[in-house]
């Protein structure tokens, strides 16, 4: 049950809307930027299949699509890594949604087996959970050596080490947890919308991920040496459904686990009267981080924030800051979480301790 009561609030709450259970963004602040980057291009064709099948022009066409209908929504904008049959270095790649302080990455390649292997498959950064994976991120990693003076760009990957490639930290796991859920969207309208072979979301150490400083994830849309499949791949109508499932999934995670706040509540300013909302069945936190690796809770590992708790869920340790009831009182360590650099921090809720989305429970409470 919700209860609302009020108080003087003595900080300033920098949050803004218009209905206190809208999950909208505010007018005033930047767009939902989305970075989407056709693998290959230029020198580097990618793969290759019989009737001239070739990854560059596919992941391209594929990813022009989906730019398209991202941008027609007024609050998204898109940036792409290239729009023409050009060569883009990996690590440019990467610069490129850094520079834009991108909220998305998302990267459209196609596999290729000596079988008739098929289906499409999602990736995260990760250590290489199986040889699979470790020779997928391999061949897509190894154009690098197509780049000049790659050994001093790359000096820190051994494109040849399953251990040695990728060495992650928490800030670049911090994005863990958001990548897979966006995977996850992505591969859940391959397998029920498309009636695609579904992979699955993986986890292996590609480079163009790791140049990344927000939620990334690479797909493999599907194998172009698979005779069906392959042309599927080449298909305008083929291209056009992959891409509205790619857009889709972008569109949910936006607006599930924005960047920005989950729920709206009308600016304040200090020593004014607002309304203090309090869920009695629910339990709220702010969710900073997810790692494969567990960290003490201590204040110095965590930019100084004290009271973290850890949670072991799956192969991840999730890490949340707050403990509370009161949906106002979270929403100011939301705030303090992103001002200390968190900023893909967002809110959950738990209801007898199991974890539910926090804007979906306001909604429903």
């Amino acid at each position: 049950m919700r209860t609302i009561t009020t108080y003087i609030l003595v900080f300033l709450l920098a949050v803004t809307g218009q209905n206190i259970f809208a999950n909208k963004k505010p007018a005033d602040t930047k767009k939902f930027v989305v970075v989407i980057d056709a693998g290959h291009g230029g020198k580097d064709p990618g793969k290759n299949a019989k009737g001239n099948l070739l990854e560059k022009n596919i992941a391209l066409k594929i990813a022009l699509l989906v730019g398209e209908e991202l941008q027609k929504h007024n609050d998204i904008e898109v940036v792409y890594t290239r729009k023409t049959d050009v060569f883009v270095e990996l690590a440019e790649r990467g610069a490129i949604a850094n520079r834009a302080n991108a909220d998305l990455f998302v990267s459209i390649h196609c596999n290729a087996h000596n079988s008739q292997a098929l289906g499409a498959e999602t990736y995260v950064l990760g250590l290489h959970r199986n040889k699979t994976n470790f020779e997928v991120a391999k061949a897509e990693n190894e154009v690098i050596y197509l780049e000049d003076n790659y050994e001093e760009k790359y000096a820190q990957y051994n494109l040849n080490s399953p251990e040695s490639l990728i060495g992650l930290t928490l800030m670049q796991e911090e994005f863990l947890d958001q990548s897979i859920q966006l995977a996850s969207y992505v591969q859940d309208n391959f397998r029920v919308k498309l009636h695609r072979k579904d992979r699955s979301v993986k986890q292996a150490g590609f480079v163009v991920l790791h140049q990344t400083v927000m939620p990334s994830i690479l797909i493999e849309t599907g194998f172009i040496t698979n005779n069906e499949e392959g042309r599927y791949l080449n298909s305008s109508n083929g291209q056009k459904e992959i891409a509205h499932a790619i857009a889709e999934a972008v569109g949910k995670y936006k607006d599930n686990v924005s960047t920005n706040d989950f729920l709206g509540i009308t600016k304040v300013v200090p020593a004014v009267e607002v309304k203090d909302v309090i869920v009695d069945d629910a339990i709220f936190k702010v969710q900073i981080a997810a790692s494969s690796r567990s960290l003490d809770t201590k204040p110095y590992n965590f930019k100084g924030l004290r009271g973290i708790q850890k949670s072991k869920e799956g192969k991840l340790y999730k890490y949340y800051y707050g403990d509370t009831s009161n949906y106002t009182e979270i929403e100011r360590k939301l705030q303090e979480a992103k001002s200390k650099g968190y900023k893909t921090a967002y809110i959950v809720a738990f209801k007898n301790g199991i974890k539910q989305n926090a804007n979906e429970f306001i909604n429903k409470s």
